[in-house]
């Protein structure tokens, strides 16, 4: 009865070995889009932090937020925090007149807030395809932070 079950085992591993291949690069492409995604959240939300103790519409602190948006220090030196993240992600776009947009509204208090924006972000996948199956970019949309201004 062995000698019929004999190598059964390794047939059936070859045949379901490109199935968990599949699986474990699709976890880790979900994974790596999530990580980046998070990162420029808290790149936005750092920027729109940092705005918000500044004067409105200051030319060199909108330099400063770019900075900080792309390579994570005001300097703007070293490697953008994700890959594939340039300054040009945070400039004017035809939809949006800037990256960072100061809001007054009310009266008695008037509340200042500041929106900071990420736009036109692509996520390059490592690996084109697997299997046949394209994995290709995946556009982000565009990713906000809000918080009100203490001046």
């Amino acid at each position: 009865m062995k000698k019929k079950q004999h190598g059964v085992a390794i047939v059936e591993f070859a045949l379901i070995l490109p199935f968990l291949l599949l699986l474990t690069f699709i976890t880790t492409e979900f994974g790596r889009a999530i990580w980046e995604y998070n990162t420029l959240t808290k790149s936005v939300r750092d920027a729109a932090r940092y705005l918000s103790t500044r004067t409105p519409s200051s030319a060199v602190e909108m330099a400063n937020a770019r900075n900080l948006l792309v390579y994570g220090n005001l300097a703007g030196t070293g490697n953008p925090l994700a890959l594939g993240l340039s300054l040009a992600n945070v400039t004017a776009s035809a939809d949006h007149p800037d990256c960072c947009t100061w809001q007054f509204a009310g009266t008695n208090p008037v509340i200042n807030t500041v929106t900071v924006r990420i736009s036109g972000y692509t996520f390059n996948s490592m690996f084109t395809s697997v299997l046949g199956l394209p994995f290709g970019q995946v556009r982000f949309s565009d990713i906000t932070a809000t918080m009100r201004c203490y001046l």
